[in-house]
This record gives C-alpha cells, structure tokens and sequence, in this order.
C-alpha cells in the first residue's frame, strides 16, 4: 500500500478509535479462575462446552456480582418452575416480583443448569459438534434461553476475549495446552492481547512504534506490518486494532447479511481494522477496487 493511501487512512482511524477493541476485565477475569473447574466438571458429566456454561454464567451473574448471584447463590438467572420445589426469591425481571431459584452455593447452581437444559427443548444442542461453542451460543438463542437479541454474539464474545473456548479441549480431564498460532504471544499489562474476528491483536495507544510494539510482543516488525497491512512510515494510530497475526477473509458469522454503514471521515483500511478483515477481501467483497473512497452514508459488506 503506498504512502499517500496510508496517510488517508489516518483520519478514518481517529473516528473509529473509540470503538476498536474491549479489554479484559479484572472481575471477569477472577470469575474464570474461581469456577472454571466447576465448568470442565459439568461439562464431563452432561456433554455441554465449559465454555458455554462459564461465559452464560459470567453474564448472567455479572462475574458473580449480581442480585441473584449474591443473594440466591443463582449464576445463571433460572427461575422458579419445572416443579422447582425448593427456596426462591423474588425479582423484578420481564414481570414484577418474579420467582428465582435459590441455592446453597454455587456448585448447586452450576448443576441445576445443567439439568435445566436436559429439557426437550434444548435437546437440539446435543447434537452439535460439542467443541463448536459458536453453534451453541446460537442454538441457545433460538431454543429460547434468553430474550436479547444480542445474547449470542454476547456469549462469542465473552469467550473469544478471555480464551474460554480452551477449557473445551479439557474433555478427558486433562487440559491440554492450545497450540499456538504461527506467533507467540506475549501478554503485557501495556498492552493487553484481545480478540477481534477469532484474531489476536492489542489496542494502539499515544506514542506507539511499530518497533516498541516488535519488541513488547516479539514479533519482528516485518511480520507486525504485513499482518496490519501498512508500510513501516505509517506511524500507528491511537485506538486503531494491532493484529499479531494475519486477519481473516471476512468478519464472523454475526455480519452474515449486515451491511456496515459508513461514518464521516472513515476509510476502507478503518473499516477493515475495525472487523480484523484483510484490506484486498474488504474491495473485492463489494466490487470495488483501491482506487474507492467511501462516501459517508456507503453501505460495504464485510462478510
């Protein structure tokens, strides 16, 4: 890409640098560490991915900080039925003063939730590839678990950031160690590693060079500026997504038939940053070639 395009690209990096990237969050993180077992261990008594199991718990409970999880011991949000007989409490939810289900201790609700997606109504699930935690996440959704429109994506995206889809490969009692990408990795408290499109990559910030970032990450900068797309005098860009490995052909599953509007000022290569899609697919996609500066209002596909 030559030098004129790179400086183009800048102004469509600012804009869209308050929505690049999330960072892994501390409770969150405390959370997984506490009850991941609990998860691996459920998952090899009912056949369902710790990854789903620990990530519906995360947002359910709020890592453990909401009402319910306080209060009733309740890290998934199950309410009373199903002939539940035992102690409840009530909580404003769809409807005022609905009945929750309360537990002894976490453990309990860990093994009720497994039990609750016993019924027949989620008896599609178990026919899925059990290491496909995206297929659960929406089978979830569509057997009716949850509401949200969003819950889902919400689940990927819970277990993509912090890595839960390794706990599925614990499936004889054994964690094994993932294998690496074609990079190692290497986690700073600078720059923390998260995951954009099933990709690596760290968030730029003020002051970053393609040779600091090399050395933090160990990666050499030829490598670094390849898998980014750009040449080595396009300085990086506050906000802007770092991948550490080469991006994907196109944006996940849950931009299947969404069409990314575009914003004041924003440029193909922001685009392409934002949803970790490499630069030449994001044209051919749309049929366009490098010569194509969007106008703001341009719907581009980017699956």
């Amino acid at each position: 890409m030559g030098n004129l395009k790179c400086v183009l690209l800048v102004c469509g990096l600012l804009v869209s640098a308050s929505v690049f990237g999330q960072h892994k969050n501390t409770a969150y993180q405390q959370y997984i560490d506490q009850y991941k077992d609990a998860a691996v261990e459920q998952m090899h008594r009912y056949k369902i991915p710790a990854s789903i199991t620990l990530a519906q718990a995360l947002l359910e409970s709020a890592a453990g900080k909401s009402y319910l999880a306080t209060k009733a011991n309740n890290h998934f949000g199950i309410k009373v039925g199903m002939n539940w007989t035992g102690p409840y409490v009530k909580r404003d939810d769809d409807h005022k003063n609905e009945k929750f289900r309360k537990y002894k201790n976490a453990e309990e609700s860990y093994e009720d939730h497994s039990k609750f997606l016993q019924q027949n109504r989620y008896k599609k699930l178990f026919d899925l590839n059990p290491m496909d935690y995206k297929a659960w996440a929406r089978g979830l959704k569509a057997c009716g678990y949850a509401t949200s429109p969003t819950y889902a994506n919400r689940l990927i995206n819970i277990i993509e950031l912090y890595e839960l889809q390794d706990l599925d490969e614990d499936r004889t009692g054994l964690r094994r160690k993932k294998k690496q990408a074609e990079t190692k990795v290497v986690v700073s408290t600078l720059h923390p590693v998260i995951m954009v499109n099933g990709k690596r990559c760290i968030v730029a910030r003020g002051g970053d060079t393609w040779e600091a970032l090399a050395k933090e990450t160990k990666i050499r900068k030829k490598k670094l500026l390849s898998f980014n797309e750009v040449d080595e005098d396009f300085a990086p860009v506050a906000g802007m997504n770092i991948f550490l490995e080469k991006k994907a052909k196109k944006a996940d599953a849950q931009y299947k038939d969404y069409w990314h509007k575009v914003k004041s000022g924003e440029s193909m290569y922001a685009i392409s940053q934002f949803y970790g899609i490499r630069l030449d697919n994001l044209y051919k996609m749309n049929f366009k070639d490098d010569s194509y500066i969007p106008v703001t209002g341009d719907l581009l596909k980017v699956r």
